[in-house]
């Protein structure tokens, strides 16, 4: 029995040194490891990763190694229990929004100091539509490695709140059918009837759920179908056929 407890100490000390210790080197190695990752990065993390659970492996023996990973979960969700309560935990685990570009100018200290560089940035405004750093308001660096981009007023798409006109509500689409099964949940919630569903099948030529691949009420009340065979014409093909 007194093994026993040696053994479950040893595991829970060794996997939350393990955890502790992974925690830490992500924070020091820096957002880029949480999104746009290099295969230098992901190789990083991997050797990282495989170091980590070697030495847990190493350490405990026998089946009481199957208990690190329940260990691991329990100091994951203690964490992001943290996380919930306490502001200053966020901070210093996962780091606050740096701003890298202001008023089209880059902020070359934060960059410096995040280790960020010029061609990423350049490469995550191409992705969020700003081709020309000039065009940018405020770009920040989130905590999970995203770059958030606010563009300047006179680059920004017109919208009809800019031209003055009123637009009609527009929600979400309710699910009635999927792959020939009709979501009756769905249905009820919008007091319609069976009697009214297949009333709309009907009208567009479908005599049998089992034909409908989807259908959704649109905001508008009108019902989008999808039928298992489409019968389109020309159907347009983006892969490369090997000959």
């Amino acid at each position: 029995m007194q093994n026993g407890w040696v053994e479950l100490f040893r595991v829970t000390t060794q996997t939350l040194a393990a955890y502790i210790l992974l925690t830490i080197l992500t924070r020091i190695i820096g957002k880029k490891l949480l999104s746009q990752m290099t295969y230098f990065d992901f190789v990083i993390a991997i050797v990282m990763g495989t170091i980590a659970g070697a030495y847990v492996v190493t350490e405990v023996k026998g089946a009481w190694v199957l208990l690190s990973p329940v260990v691991l979960t329990i100091a994951t969700v203690a964490t992001s229990m943290v996380h919930l309560k306490s502001l200053a935990a966020r901070k210093i685990l996962e780091g606050e929004p740096v701003i890298v570009v202001q008023n089209g100018k880059v902020m070359e200290e934060n960059m410096k100091r995040l280790r960020y560089s010029l061609d990423k940035l350049e490469m995550q405004l191409r992705n969020k539509g700003a081709f020309n750093i000039t065009d940018v308001e405020f770009a920040l660096l989130e905590p999970n490695g995203k770059l958030s981009v606010l563009k300047k007023s006179q680059h920004l798409p017109v919208t009809m709140s800019d031209l003055g006109k009123p637009t009609a509500y527009k929600g979400l689409a309710t699910e009635i059918i999927k792959d020939g099964d009709v979501l009756e949940q769905n249905l009820l919630q919008h007091n319609l009837s069976f009697k009214w569903l297949y009333g709309e099948l009907k009208k567009r030529g479908v005599e049998d759920l089992s034909e409908v691949f989807y259908a959704a009420l649109q905001s508008d009340g009108t019902l989008y179908v999808d039928v298992r065979r489409d019968g389109v014409d020309g159907v347009h093909e983006v892969e490369d056929k090997l000959e």
